[in-house]
């Protein structure tokens, strides 16, 4: 056990944070603490870093826990370089290493070589180097190589001051050095908001093939169920707690309430039933005991409780988009540099009018200094022109930073609104939840993400037909996440989209622009589309490598008509014939789910036949895994054949 927590409570202003809450995190737990924004997710955390004290209950650590906190509020030393923030997170071995050099030092000038002192530094330097390898001193400078560089860091920056680095940069430095501390136990508060998406793929392969102990927040589906092993919801109060990663809890946490609603309601009808008995027999003198034993019965029955659930939510849709011309942005030969830094050189592109497109790509590579330049916040080189009639509505990645913290939540919609939807404003205030006296609250006390919700309901202030969003989900909860994307799909204008949300950019956008080297490319695809091409491209990288230092070796193998050389084609080929044998395995296996689950789905619209299957206790637990291996196989089929035909693509077949 590392911490347990035993009927723990916790008011703010005489509000009920956490109501008696309790559980227990072991070695190897990887817990995803989800919830809706203002739940007490982050309070919890600090909950467990020692920052509050409970007003009742208990909570208790093994004895030196070590924890490590990510916080969204950082307190660092900003003339400190990133590689020694990273290298901070071994004092111990830093100790141990001016020890060593001080002991080196002294054997240097000491002479007396039989006493009693010399032979206790000899004595103390082998423990000491005994320690010092036992720590990973030995490979202390890879080990921060390797992080730093996962998480983005050139190693031209390794030795730049934390000053010189923006927010989302230090986040990145303090995680580098909370990984390289190895604590007991890491809190993480939403570690992907400020990171890219390979970034983000490269810190879930790090956590999940780690045995790190962890307890992370986050709104990123795809990150908790690659990371966690199990996941505990904060929701009014109380905590639910099942050991499966997010996606997997939802439909136990359904199944559950399902159950819940069944019992309960059967128990009703039943009391029911037990109270018409006791009304019909309380008068009869010969029936009175048995009244009485009926009262009994009830008195002792445990009522059964239905898990209550927060039902609050957005809801909106973005007002009817005028028409634009054709082409609503153009870009030729923009380029941007901040002082002797170089973002952008020679980019083209064109946006159409209905195009939805996502900006993907490492953070510092333009994508924001991009739309700024579109949008005439700053100034670049080259021609950036937007087409006929395009009426922009823009959210900025500090969006809700830039909101005025005195005026309250009523004052800023008021205040943006023109004269005619002034009257409205309480009205649209709830369809995004600010309701009552939420309405009267100031900016400055609203969480993240309720100032998130106040900056999205400012663009439904005028119509738009040019949609461009910069980070739009960061500190938006999973629900508010999925009303957006809804509200976004019916969005009858063009859509620009920079983000590293994966899931929430999945079935959103159909054209990707990657920006790498200052530079930008163009995907007639969407971000499933994107993810399977970044994954050719290494591996063609990889290859292409390995094809070169043959070639310069051996001084053969000719490029063919499409730039391949004979071992690449074999090999290529090898491929190929490989993936089309899996799609045909997938393709059979598929079809004999499908069939086991439509013979079941008959069966279940069967009344009797639906009574026999439901009598074994086995079946639904059966039913629902061959759903879900369905759903496994068919994405495992899709993104084979993105392959496939990304292979016949490299080939020049047809």
């Amino acid at each position: 056990m590392i911490l347990a927590v035993n009927k723990a409570s916790l008011f703010f202003g005489g509000r009920a944070i956490f109501d008696e809450i309790s559980f227990q995190i072991n070695p190897g737990d990887r817990i995803g603490l989800v919830g809706r924004n203002g739940a007490g997710k982050s309070t919890l955390l600090k909950l467990i870093a020692g920052d509050y004290s409970l007003d009742g209950g208990a909570m208790s650590k093994a004895k030196e826990t070590r924890i490590g906190f990510l916080r969204q509020d950082l307190k660092m030393d900003m003339d400190k370089s990133i590689v020694d923030i990273a290298r901070s997170a071994f004092d111990e071995i830093t100790r141990i290493n001016s020890r060593i050099e001080e002991i080196n030092t002294a054997f240097e000038v000491r002479t007396d070589y039989e006493s009693d002192s010399y032979s206790a530094l000899i004595d103390e330097l082998s423990e000491l180097s005994e320690r010092y390898g036992l720590l990973g001193g030995d490979s202390l400078d890879a080990d921060i190589e390797l992080v730093l560089k996962g998480l983005g860091f050139d190693p031209e920056v390794f030795e730049n001051p934390l000053h010189t680095f923006s927010g989302g940069w230090r986040m990145r430095a303090e995680l580098a050095r909370l990984l390289l501390q190895k604590p007991d136990l890491l809190l993480l508060d939403e570690p992907t908001n400020h990171l890219d998406i390979e970034s983000i793929m490269w810190l879930e392969q790090h956590l999940s093939e780690s045995n790190q102990t962890l307890l992370v927040v986050s709104h990123d589906r795809t990150f908790l169920d690659h990371v966690t092993n199990r996941t505990i919801e904060v929701m009014m109060g109380k905590i639910y707690d099942f050991n499966a990663p997010y996606t997997r809890y939802l439909t136990l946490r359904a199944d559950l309430r399902e159950k819940q609603l069944a019992t309960a309601k059967n128990q009703e009808r039943e009391i029911k039933q037990t109270e018409e008995l006791i009304e019909r027999f309380r008068a009869k003198a010969s029936k009175a005991s048995f009244a009485q034993s009926l009262i009994k019965k009830l008195d002792r029955m445990e009522r059964i409780e239905v898990d209550q659930e927060d039902s609050s939510a957005m809801h909106f849709r973005f007002l009817p988009a005028p028409r634009s011309g054709k082409v609503v942005a153009k870009a030729e030969g923009v380029g941007k540099s901040y002082d002797d830094k170089l973002v952008l050189k020679g980019v083209d592109l064109e946006i159409e009018r209905g195009d939805r497109v996502a900006f993907v790509g490492q953070n510092g590579q333009g994508k924001s200094t991009l739309v700024k330049a579109l949008l005439k916040e700053i100034s670049s080189e080259g021609t950036l022109e937007l087409g006929h009639n395009v009426m922009v509505g823009y959210f900025a990645q500090d969006q809700a930073d830039e909101l005025d913290g005195d005026k309250t939540a009523l004052q800023t919609i008021e205040d943006a609104s023109p004269e005619d939807m002034r009257k409205h404003a309480r009205s649209m205030l709830g369809s995004f939840m600010f309701r009552g006296e939420d309405v009267e609250k100031k900016v400055k006390v609203l969480s993240g993400g309720e100032r998130g919700r106040l900056a999205l309901c400012k663009l439904l202030l005028k119509p738009i037909n040019f949609l461009v969003m910069d980070e739009p989900t960061n500190h938006l909860d999973m629900n508010s996440k999925d009303v957006l994307k809804n509200s976004l799909l019916s969005f009858d204008g063009t859509l620009l989209v920079v983000s590293h949300d994966r899931e929430f950019l999945e079935g959103l956008v159909t054209k990707t622009i990657e920006f790498r080297d200052h530079k930008v490319k163009t995907l007639l695809g969407g971000i499933e589309y994107y993810l399977e091409y970044r994954k050719m491209e290494t591996m063609r990288e990889v290859e292409a490598k390995s094809a070169n230092a043959k070639k310069q070796k051996a001084k053969k193998n000719a490029p063919d008509d499409n730039g391949l050389s004979y071992n690449d084609r074999k090999q290529f080929e090898k491929d190929l014939r490989s993936e089309t044998r899996n799609l045909e395995s997938l393709e059979e296996a598929i079809e004999e789910l499908e069939e086991i689950i439509e013979h079941w789905d008959v069966q279940l619209a069967d009344p009797m036949a639906c009574n026999e299957l439901m009598g074994d206790p086995e079946f639904y637990p059966k039913y629902e895994q061959k759903k879900a291996a369905l759903s496994a196989k068919m994405e495992e089929w899709e993104a084979c054949n993105i392959k496939k035909e990304s292979l016949e693509g490299q080939l020049g077949q047809s």
